[in-house]
């Protein structure tokens, strides 16, 4: 059966990547595993890419999906970048237990990165074992599917295999590998790698690889490398502004974890917020709080300024007109994330025009929720009832410790919405469709992931994400994944997977 299968062309790469010869990556094999098995499928995703699910057995797509069978017109390789982690640079990171197996065009005629990732050691891998858990790998594939379906930009999920092999942590746990689809995997910190080498053939190379990529409309201008920092500006501006819209936290938002193509990358110890806090920090290893919710949009401005470093040659031959040029994209940055926020805010709270007053409304309305612990989720979700008028504020109340401090903030939010001229069923609707009902809340991930790990009980897992893929419908047969925990239930703190 395999010796047929890989006589077939089952998935048809055409590896861009692999072509570029300025030491870009190292072809290496994926290390076979013992005994593979499909724990999830994303059939919806492969119908996507093109990839027909029904052209094998599942046996066989778990091993192809483990690494143990590679297709016939791949060309697996480990990518070089290095990255500041929490501030601090390391010139050699990589790949360390992912493996690119090539690129495939989408329905949308989009060229789509597929990764193994936990498929074995690399040269790379340092003094890691190459290896993923499964309670990481269904992690990963439980919010970037998450993030999906709230419409945030966002590497995907294709599949998740167990290996039947133990992979050691501070515990033995079972080993599993996640199948990653992305526009590219290329990294803010692929091009510090080059500039800290100062390779700046390797750096035009890659700049004119991601132009023709992500961003072809920079070659139609003047400056065609400052035109490509200011679009990657834009994507991430809209990008975090998007992560705020939902409460989300990355927690790990080093260069090496920043897609050039503007997607959300690396699900490490990221984490969804229930009671309001910008301090809000979950990550372990977040000690000083710099990834937290309210820094995101800082962070990512410091690391646009990583990224606008490498590029400053390419930019300008003369250094100073290069850094002027650079810096003022940069600077740009606060403005247009507000401006992406503040489009969305207004969105969430049933406001199609704008009026310089909007951000002191928005203020003092996350104000309230922060200092009385109202759930920011739910706060938005039952507004979008609120709308509707005064009788139904009553289950938005009960999220304040003191009610007072809702009824004097919605007094001025519905003189606010009396300006605007869509009716109250329209106004509705609209905010329904931006204020999602459920969320990959972090004690309902917990107890999915603890279930699936400690018992192989996928089913918390399967419900869970089949909720998920509708979140702004309210899930009438589960309505308590709507639901923040109870005390007892808290999530404190989240945890890398490496």
């Amino acid at each position: 059966m395999l010796k047929e299968t890989t006589e077939k062309e089952f998935i048809s790469f055409d590896n861009s990547f692999a072509r570029l010869v300025g030491g870009f990556h190292v072809n290496v094999e994926p290390t076979p595993v013992a005994q593979p098995h499909l724990v999830k499928l994303n059939h919806a995703l492969a119908q996507n890419l093109g990839i027909d699910l029904n052209a094998l057995e599942p046996e066989t797509w778990a091993v192809i999906f483990s690494g143990n069978l590679v297709p016939p017109t791949a060309e697996p390789l480990a990518m070089a970048y290095a990255g500041h982690q929490f501030g601090n640079f390391v010139p050699q990171l990589g790949d360390g237990r992912a493996i690119l197996l090539g690129e495939v065009v989408d329905a949308e005629g989009a060229r789509r990165d597929i990764q193994l990732k936990g498929a074995g050691l690399t040269p790379f891998s340092r003094q890691g074992d190459g290896r993923a858990a499964l309670g990481p790998v269904l992690r990963e594939y439980l919010v970037s599917e998450a993030m999906h379906a709230l419409g945030i930009p966002t590497t995907r999920s294709l599949a998740a295999v167990g290996t039947g092999e133990p992979v050691y942590r501070e515990t033995v746990l079972p080993g599993a590998v996640l199948t990653r689809v992305a526009s590219s995997h290329v990294r803010v910190g692929t091009f510090e790698y080059f500039a800290a080498r100062r390779n700046e053939e390797a750096i035009r190379e890659l700049a004119d690889y991601v132009i023709d990529r992500h961003y072809p409309e920079a070659k139609e201008t003047p400056r065609p490398y400052l035109a490509l920092l200011e679009s990657v500006m834009d994507r991430q501006a809209h990008l975090v502004a998007a992560w705020l819209h939902v409460g989300f936290i990355h927690g790990v938002m080093n260069t090496d974890n920043m897609a050039i193509s503007g997607e959300t990358i690396d699900y490490g110890p990221c984490a969804f917020m229930d009671m309001y806090d910008p301090a809000t920090v979950f990550s372990s290893i977040d000690h000083l709080g710099r990834y937290a919710y309210g820094n995101q949009p800082t962070i990512a401005q410091w690391n646009l300024a990583r990224l606008a470093e490498t590029l400053l040659s390419l930019i300008d031959p003369a250094h100073d007109r290069a850094i002027e040029a650079a810096t003022e994209i940069v600077e740009a940055f606060p403005a247009r994330f507000r401006e992406r926020w503040l489009a969305g805010m207004r969105r969430k709270l049933g406001l199609l025009t704008a009026e310089p007053e909007d951000g002191t409304l928005i203020q003092s309305l996350l104000d309230a929720m922060h200092q009385n612990e109202a759930d920011f989720t739910l706060t938005f979700r039952r507004l979008c009832e609120a709308a509707s008028g005064p009788k139904c504020d009553g289950k938005v109340r009960e999220l304040f410790a003191q009610p007072g401090a809702y009824d004097n903030w919605a007094a001025g939010w519905r003189v606010r919405l009396g300006r605007e001229s869509k009716e109250t069923d329209m106004r509705v609707r609209a905010m329904r469709q931006v204020n999602p009902a459920v969320i990959p809340r972090n004690h309902r991930v917990e107890k999915a992931l603890a279930a699936a790990v400690q018992h192989g009980d996928l089913s918390h897992f399967e419900n869970l994400s089949a909720v998920l893929l509708s979140p702004y419908e309210e899930p009438e047969e589960h309505l308590e994944y709507t639901l923040p925990p109870k005390p007892e239930e808290c999530i404190q703190q989240t945890f890398c997977g490496t």
